[in-house]
């Protein structure tokens, strides 16, 4: 698979993902919608890579790596579907807006990656005041709105900190099986989660629910990760988290169209702020990597 055809797979799948994470936990609640996912996932991911014959490697660099892609599942899903019981679908991905401001950091306290340039940092500032913008309208929403969106902050730090991580291992594994890893290291966690704080079997199962359910099931987990990871092992990491700021308006639109959330014009203004914004990003990611060349040719011609 082509690199741009994997992001852009990334980008539709995590635009559908939001509502879908609501819908899963109506009626069975959100403990076992995310639990199930998992269970579920987890299983398709093992044959997929019985399938297509590569199997599991279970040397160090694998090992860390299954257990650092694992946790971030485990901890950004779980803010991210307590959180989507309080807030509008939408609002998740705008939140996770701020995961390339949050992964560039990490970035570079633990990878030495180079500075961004000023346009980069122009449109992260702009990209960030979008997000202000269109914060501004859960002010006259009830208080759990604040509390989902905290959730959210801390989902996309843990999410951005295990990016980092994996890229930072760099275990050389195939995408499908570093997604199978991490989903048998997560998937324990969601159903203990579930089994203590919850632990009741759902007597039905509402038919968009389950239908939920198994799509995140495989593809928001299994083929979502496996792209997701396929780009992160080709692309530096502040680039993959670019997508966060992609997504949001898609998912702003589906879930206005689909369950009639808000879709002011602050959120439209904030909008277009942040789609300014990536466009200044990637602008100056281009520069700079030009710029990194001729100064790498200057280099070895002298």
């Amino acid at each position: 698979m082509s690199v741009p055809m994997a992001y852009l797979g990334v980008i539709v799948i995590w635009t559908t993902t939001p509502l879908a994470i609501q819908w899963s936990g109506d009626g069975p609640g959100f403990l076992f919608g995310v639990a199930s996912r998992m269970s579920i996932a987890a299983v398709v991911a093992l044959i997929m890579v019985a399938l297509l014959g590569y199997g599991m490697r279970w040397d160090r660099p694998a090992r860390r790596a299954y257990v650092a892609a694992g946790l971030g599942i485990y901890l950004a899903m779980l803010c991210v579907y307590w959180s989507a019981q309080q807030i509008p679908s939408g609002w998740i991905s705008v939140i996770f807006g701020l995961s390339p401001l949050i992964t560039s950091l990490f970035a570079y306290l633990w990878q030495g990656e180079r500075g961004v340039s000023p346009a980069q940092v122009g449109g992260m500032l702009l990209g960030v005041l979008g997000l202000a913008v269109m914060f501004g309208s859960s002010l006259d929403m009830a208080s759990s709105v604040a509390y989902g969106m905290l959730a959210i902050l801390f989902g996309v730090t843990f999410h951005s900190a295990s990016g980092v991580i994996v890229k930072q291992i760099n275990a050389d594994i195939p995408a499908i099986v570093q997604t199978a890893g991490g989903l048998l290291v997560a998937t324990p966690l969601f159903d203990l989660t579930w089994y203590l704080f919850d632990g009741v079997w759902p007597v039905s199962l509402p038919f968009k629910a389950a239908l939920s359910i198994l799509y995140l099931a495989t593809f928001g987990s299994v083929l979502g990760f496996a792209l997701y990871f396929f780009v992160l092992k080709r692309l530096a990491a502040t680039q993959v988290a670019l997508i966060t700021l992609i997504t949001p308006v898609g998912a702003l639109q589906l879930g206005h169209l689909v369950q009639n959330e808000p879709l002011s014009l602050t959120i439209i203004v904030g909008t277009a702020l942040i789609l300014c914004g990536l466009a200044l990003f990637q602008f100056g990611a281009v520069r700079l990597a030009r710029l990194q060349r001729l100064q790498l040719a200057a280099g070895e011609e002298g």
